[in-house]
């Protein structure tokens, strides 16, 4: 029998539906724009959300973090935050075609104009899985949508940390996958804004290769004290992802 849930959603060009291996949840993408990668995969494993708490992911682009993060937790509300009108519209449509209408909002907005939208500590906890390179720095795509998406362009980093800090309640969480040649940066920004970082996380592409991604877990107003949990590998050998990487993809090995 057709999937009649797949029969209420418009699909545009280039667009196709891609199964997340959680829940039964699929998700929208264009292959022609901007697709989510494992960056995100990996920040929704990383970060958490308790019963009753409220979650924004700033960023959100396709939406699979607020996607995936309700699948995988307790949190009672997902709103993700997306500038570009067309990935906030692809987005909303995968929360429909899920039916988690209900679970988790898409905002078209800047993240520059957050006091427009939302009170000082409304939530609980923040994802972000920004733009990693500066505006000047590396090379650009041609197409504007993902140039905005790696490219720090509508927003930066400070950006981030300074509207994260306003939205989170006294001791909430924030949660961000980054690349390792920021770290610095990314610390002295966190502190600048009260965010305290509590755990990291390397992940390397290969056991004997450079890390190519962080994971950091930051507490507002928290007490100074940083954990540096075992690194994470994603392969095992070419082609081949290391259990734990199965293990937060969901898929059976």
């Amino acid at each position: 029998m057709e999937d009649q849930s797949l029969m209420t959603i418009d699909l545009k060009d280039g667009e196709r539906i891609d199964d997340l291996q959680r829940n039964g949840y699929k998700i929208i993408q264009n292959g022609n724009k901007f697709c989510f990668g494992m960056d995100a995969v990996l920040l929704s494993g990383f970060a958490d959300a308790m019963e009753g708490e409220k979650v924004l992911d700033i960023g959100t682009g396709t939406g699979i973090i607020p996607i995936l993060m309700e699948a995988k937790t307790d949190g009672a509300h997902f709103t993700g935050l997306e500038i570009q009108e067309a990935s906030a519209e692809m987005a909303e449509r995968s929360v429909r075609l899920n039916g988690l209408e209900d679970k988790i909002e898409i905002v078209c907005g800047d993240i520059n104009n957050t006091s427009n939208l939302w009170k000082t500590g409304d939530f609980d906890v923040i994802t972000t899985n920004p733009p990693y390179m500066i505006n000047s720095h590396g090379l650009k795509s041609d197409n504007m949508e993902k140039s905005i998406a790696r490219h720090e362009i509508c927003c930066t980093l400070e950006d981030i940390v300074r509207e994260s800090s306003r939205l989170l309640k006294i001791k909430g969480r924030f949660y961000m996958v980054h690349r390792p040649f920021r770290l610095v940066g990314i610390f002295t920004t966190l502190a600048k804004y009260r965010l305290e970082p509590k755990r990291m996380r390397l992940v390397y592409p290969f056991a004997d290769k450079e890390p190519n991604m962080v994971l950091i877990e930051a507490l507002k107003d928290g007490n100074p004290r940083l954990t540096v949990e075992k690194p994470l590998i994603v392969y095992k050998e070419p082609g081949v992802y290391t259990d734990e990487i199965y293990e937060i993809y969901g898929y059976d090995k």
